[in-house]
């Protein structure tokens, strides 16, 4: 019976990317056709342009520092010993836009790297940023000794995962392999569920390159032990304490916090299919649908709720959950995608950029700052490619002027303070290069140049060619049974 009911769930699964891949293939024409109709708005090679710049003022103020300060003109890192997190994130744009020799620089940047530091990093972020940018430096470049770098990066960050529950401590140090956390939270034993659980992705990729599966079931079994400590209306909190599993927050959203949790599920389900993690998948989506999704004054939106009644605690919105569009989109809820992207494109409106937090029950602001994070232009990106709809380019070219005028200054782009003044903030955080000059970029190029089909995009945007992962292969080298 176990037998029949996981070859129909892997039915089920296999018809639906059919059906969601012919959906993206099909609009394909119509999708050239929109972006050479409209390419007179803004070109894919402004954005090379604007991007190449950006990436010479790196190395002139901030080279081998993790980020660019781009008003004082200077470098800025992120621990005690810089990782040079601004070249991994930047890598996969470059290439992306053809800009070889600069990537190029990165993968000999990358080779030069000791891993051996004795500096303790954040899980989360260092496996999206450089485990993620080493592996896709990998899948551009097919260099052996990159590979064997990921490797070494990877096995650095197993011992965080070495906790009671299998979920990842905070932060653990690259050379003694001890964990710790933020300050006044002891060793790091409470997380939220976004570091606890958004690694099925990379570490998938890791095992599959390495033919080992130690890496995708670490990150696995701690998907799992988040997903089933949910409520019993099927939530799960925001944060958890590895060591004893109990929650030590009752709330639930899709923001900042939670957002990748879910993204992760579905991502690495689409590379790699997983029964398991579908199944969750499946379960997760129907919860979000149930208790976060909320019409409300004719937008929908997706509330904060608590874990155990489902009741709204907060209507409230971050900038981060506007990548939640892009999913549905890929998974196929084309309807609520659209849904969705209109109240984000309705929020922009409104400042011009997005807030990092929106209260839109009291249509005010409660974090008025704004990194030029990408999620916006991703998910009209992924509606564009998949719906073929010409407003959703339409829209990248508004995103892409108003953060032209507000942000670009006379070496590359910086951050703001408040969306209203638009007061400038001197930072350019990495995702800048990873991301949002990715998705502007892909959004007008052609799709000869970069096929969306035949890629699937981690949180940071790093992206990974799906022809390139055998589907029969990956059971064995990730231990899918």
């Amino acid at each position: 019976m176990k037998t029949q009911i996981i070859y129909l769930i892997l039915l089920i699964f296999t018809v639906s990317c059919n059906t969601t891949t012919k959906k993206q293939t099909t609009t394909q024409d119509t999708t050239n056709q929109a972006k050479t109709d409209t390419l007179a708005v803004y070109s894919a090679e402004e954005v090379k342009a604007e991007a190449l710049r950006a990436w010479k003022a790196y190395k002139k103020y901030a080279w081998g520092y993790d980020v660019l300060l781009p008003l004082s003109k200077k470098g800025y890192n992120w621990y005690q010993e810089s990782l040079g997190i601004s070249p991994f994130d930047a890598y996969s744009t470059l290439a992306v836009m053809g800009l070889a020799e600069e990537a190029k620089e990165i993968e000999k940047y990358a080779l030069s790297k000791d891993w051996n530091q004795d500096v303790y990093v954040q899980v989360f972020e260092v496996n999206i940023r450089i485990l993620g940018g080493l592996l896709a430096i990998y899948d551009h470049s097919q260099n052996p000794k990159i590979l064997e770098k990921a490797i070494d990066f990877g096995n650095r960050l197993l011992p965080a995962f070495n906790s009671p529950t299998g979920i990842p401590y905070h932060s653990v140090n690259l050379k003694t392999g001890k964990t710790s956390g933020d300050k006044g939270k002891g060793k790091g034993e409470v997380v939220n569920v976004a570091q606890a659980a958004t690694y099925l992705f990379e570490f998938g990729i890791l095992s599959y390159y390495a033919k080992d599966p130690k890496y995708y079931q670490a990150a696995k079994k701690a998907s799992k032990a988040v997903f089933e400590r949910k409520s019993k209306i099927g939530l799960p909190g925001d944060y958890i304490n590895v060591e004893t599993g109990k929650w030590t927050n009752n709330w639930s959203y899709l923001q900042a916090g939670m957002d990748s949790y879910y993204e992760y599920m579905f991502k690495s389900n689409f590379l790699f299919p997983d029964p398991e993690i579908q199944k969750m998948w499946a379960y997760s989506l129907g919860k979000i649908n149930e208790y976060y999704a909320e019409d409300y004054q004719g937008k929908r939106f997706y509330a904060c709720v608590n874990m155990h009644t489902g009741k709204i605690v907060k209507r409230s919105m971050s900038l981060y959950d506007a990548f939640f569009p892009a999913v549905q989109a890929l998974h196929g809820d084309i309807e609520n995608a659209e849904k969705n992207m209109a109240t984000w494109d309705w929020l922009w409106n409104k400042y011009e950029l997005l807030p990092t937090r929106y209260l839109y029950e009291a249509d005010s602001i409660e974090y008025a700052n704004s990194e030029l994070n990408p999620e916006i232009i991703e998910s009209a990106y992924y509606l564009h490619e998949i719906t073929g709809k010409q407003k959703y380019l339409q829209m990248i070219d508004k995103y892409w002027r108003d953060m032209k005028k507000c942000c670009r200054n006379e070496v590359a782009f910086h951050a703001v303070e408040d969306v209203r003044t638009k007061k400038a903030k001197d930072y350019l955080a990495t995702y800048f290069f990873a991301e949002t000059l990715k998705y502007f970029y892909l959004a007008a190029v052609n799709n000869k140049v970069f096929d969306f089909n035949d890629y699937v995009f981690n949180t940071e945007a790093h992206p990974f060619k799906r022809s390139y992962f055998d589907k029969e292969k990956a059971k064995e080298y990730l231990g899918i049974e």
